[in-house]
């Protein structure tokens, strides 16, 4: 007997083209769970970048859901993310954001890891234990072009059609040789689609966001996934760009999850910066001008990035609860770029820093709008939402099609 369709997938069938999520879908703890249970613990999620392992023993931390997890670097230059949960009594294993150690010591009994996961040590467990199957439990991991993903899943999607789209337009920035400048955490009290909603769009940007307008346009092409190949502003850039060997042109996955661009600053500005001139004296690579504006990727449900000439900056959403989501910002330089020399870190940081800050009032207000019973989802504006629409249509279709596959439905309230 097929069980009654569950309410989260009944309201995404009925959902009306073109317009929001209905209230529960931003502040019911069963949906959010959903969330965690079919996109976040089974895709690819940006986790890091390369730079911050460079080194074998090199390490970070991070928590998705109930799930902490760290990646490290081998000593066959390998990276690799496991759970941060040691085999013997589960004590978390690295505490601090970041480190660097030749094992992985638990701190409770000393009980110690290869930096490939093998258990090597057991204190006084000899011939009570096999150490082959104690070893840390794996989290999928990948590497490109600098960026770091993991998938919680157990058996992951092909990550192989992401690299082969990405790679071409990402490599030439070469953050393998980069260094994380600065780097900045923002709680931002909302659930984690109305942060990647209110990315998606620079509707709100003119009133919102003035720091960020000084080189942004906010112009729908550059948002949306509409028009942008007959934007000619946009379209004698790409020419530009590929006249320099840069991949340049609009390119989105089928599935709508990833799409990469570069687009124009305004007035052919250099940087993302007050004053529009580059922040970092030493490029990123060998370009024959500064003036690229930026190579943008987005990649759902995590992350969105600017890869300038000068410098990058990427961005990780992650779920903290319902009503609740961190703003992961980094700022990356080469490596050899040094700070008081080759850059000022308030320069460098100062648009996004701002623009964070804004966003944060912006989507704390907009959840509290949503909190009310008095919301029902409005229609977005095609011209200027565009990348939300096709946002929300992803995050739909991939619903849709998870929540079914549960013996035909989903279970229980989500």
């Amino acid at each position: 007997m097929v069980s009654p369709r569950s309410p989260m997938l009944t309201a995404l069938l009925g959902r009306a083209a073109d317009y929001g999520l209905p209230r529960s879908f931003y502040t019911d703890p069963a949906y959010h769970q959903s969330d965690l249970d079919h996109i976040f613990y089974k895709e690819w999620l940006f986790a890091g970048h390369s730079c911050e392992i460079a080194r074998p023993g090199d390490y970070f931390t991070l928590q998705v859901g109930a799930y902490p997890l760290f990646v490290v670097r081998g000593r066959d230059q390998r990276a690799r993310a496991f759970h941060n949960v040691c085999r013997h009594r589960g004590q978390q294993l690295c505490s601090s954001a970041r480190g660097s150690s030749a094992k992985v010591v638990c701190p409770y009994h000393q009980w110690t890891y290869e930096l490939d996961g093998r258990l090597i040590f057991a204190r006084d467990m000899r011939g009570q234990i096999d150490h082959g199957r104690l070893g840390l439990k794996p989290v999928h991991c990948e590497e490109v072009a600098g960026y770091l993903f993991i998938s919680l899943a157990e058996t992951p999607v092909d990550f192989a059609p992401f690299r082969a789209a990405v790679e071409p337009y990402m490599a030439p920035h070469r953050l393998t040789e980069a260094k994380v400048a600065f780097e900045t955490k923002t709680i931002e009290q909302g659930n984690w689609k109305l942060v990647m909603e209110n990315n998606r769009e620079c509707y709100h940007c003119r009133r919102n966001h003035p720091e960020l307008c000084r080189t942004f346009s906010d112009r729908p092409t550059l948002t949306g996934v509409d028009g942008v190949a007959g934007d000619e502003t946009i379209a004698a850039h790409w020419r530009r760009c590929e006249a320099m060997g840069l991949p340049s042109r609009f390119r989105i996955a089928e599935s709508g999850q990833y799409r990469t661009a570069r687009i124009p600053f305004v007035d052919d500005k250099e940087s993302m910066t007050m004053s529009g001139r580059a922040a970092v004296r030493r490029l990123l690579a060998d370009f024959t001008s500064p003036t690229l504006g930026s190579m943008l990727l987005f990649h759902f449900p995590t992350s969105w990035n600017h890869l300038l000439a000068d410098h990058a900056v990427s961005f990780r959403v992650l779920p903290l609860g319902p009503t609740e989501s961190e703003l992961t910002t980094k700022w990356l330089v080469h490596r050899e770029a040094r700070e008081g020399v080759d850059y000022d870190v308030k320069e460098l940081t100062e648009v996004w820093y701002a623009t964070n800050e804004e966003d944060k009032r912006v989507v704390q207000d907009n959840q509290k709008g949503v909190n009310s019973p008095a919301y029902e989802p409005g229609p977005y504006s095609r011209v200027h939402e565009g990348g939300v629409i096709q946002f929300v249509d992803w995050y739909s279709r991939l619903m849709i099609e998870r929540l079914s596959s549960r013996s035909g439905t989903a279970a229980s309230a989500a």
